[in-house]
């Protein structure tokens, strides 16, 4: 395999939204975005409990995208104005369809907070081009246990197929663009090639351990940190030297301007503004508080 080279690495400081801090690997000062994915928040791990719990976020609006929870700890509970409750557990995927419009809200549930423990996991914000901005709403909720999974030979590194392809395996997950999300974890030693389509952009991001990458062994990927690849080759590769967690993501370029304002991703500042009417006018959906 002609293995990609490296575009740029990133990192990812952390910013405050309201009461919480978070990691932010896009967008950054370097990084504005990797076209179809605008924005990637790590957050957590958090302590939970009855004395402290900031990440409780009542009903909110979204419109234009793609909202994608990746849940490393913990337990959340996740309601929309679509009629969906459901309660997302450690490896867990939430994907939302915002469309023209969803009202939600999320949090750790009540016996998670009475119980106490970590909460951390992953939001994704995946553009929709602008013929799909306004198509429903949707949400999809998909278990750690029901994902598919390719193994490497010598087993020391397994891939989650959330979305996308790899190895003829095809993720749970309907996705609106060519997309691919993988979980990978690998022990020490564990080495594996992953095949990137030509037309995608990709990226990792390193959750937690320390790898090399395209078998560079002076390329030691820190925790956090975050890999956009080039397009000149067919994948990359991995050699993890400690247990390590990253999240895979490529995707086929939308290659539209971007205007976005809070909750809302859309191609105009117009359309921004008819977000934000709409919400006022409840066109979004109701959810109670």
């Amino acid at each position: 395999m002609k293995l990609n080279s490296i575009k740029k690495i990133g990192r990812s400081d952390f910013v405050n939204m309201g009461p919480i801090q978070l990691r932010q690997p896009i967008p950054t000062s370097e990084i504005e975005m990797i076209d179809p994915f605008i924005l990637l928040h790590h957050y957590g791990p958090y302590p939970i409990n009855e004395l402290n719990n900031p990440f409780d976020l009542g009903p909110h609006p979204h419109r234009g995208f793609e909202p994608v929870t990746f849940l490393i700890q913990g337990e959340q509970l996740h309601r929309d104005s679509l009629g969906n409750e459901s309660v997302v557990k450690a490896g867990d995927v939430q994907w939302t369809t915002a469309g023209r419009g969803i009202m939600h809200a999320e949090g750790p549930t009540k016996e998670f907070v009475k119980k106490g423990g970590d909460l951390e996991g992953i939001q994704l914000w995946l553009n929709l081009p602008a013929a799909k901005k306004m198509m429903p709403a949707a949400y999809q909720h998909e278990k750690n246990e029901d994902f598919r999974v390719v193994t490497s030979k010598d087993e020391k590194v397994k891939i989650q197929i959330i979305a996308g392809e790899l190895e003829d395996t095809y993720g749970r997950i309907a996705t609106q663009t060519p997309v691919n999300a993988f979980m990978i974890t690998a022990s020490e030693g564990g080495r594996y090639e992953v095949a990137v389509p030509k037309n995608h952009h990709s990226l990792i991001y390193l959750i937690k351990g320390d790898v090399r990458i395209n078998g560079n062994t002076d390329l030691a990927l820190n925790e956090n940190q975050l890999v956009w690849f080039e397009q000149n080759g067919e994948g990359f590769s991995i050699q993890a030297t400690a247990q390590s967690t990253l999240l895979f993501l490529s995707g086929v370029p939308i290659d539209e301007k971007v205007t976005s304002w809070g909750p809302y991703v859309m191609n105009t500042q117009t359309e921004i503004m008819e977000a934000l009417r709409d919400y006022k006018q409840g066109k979004m959906g109701f959810l109670p508080s």
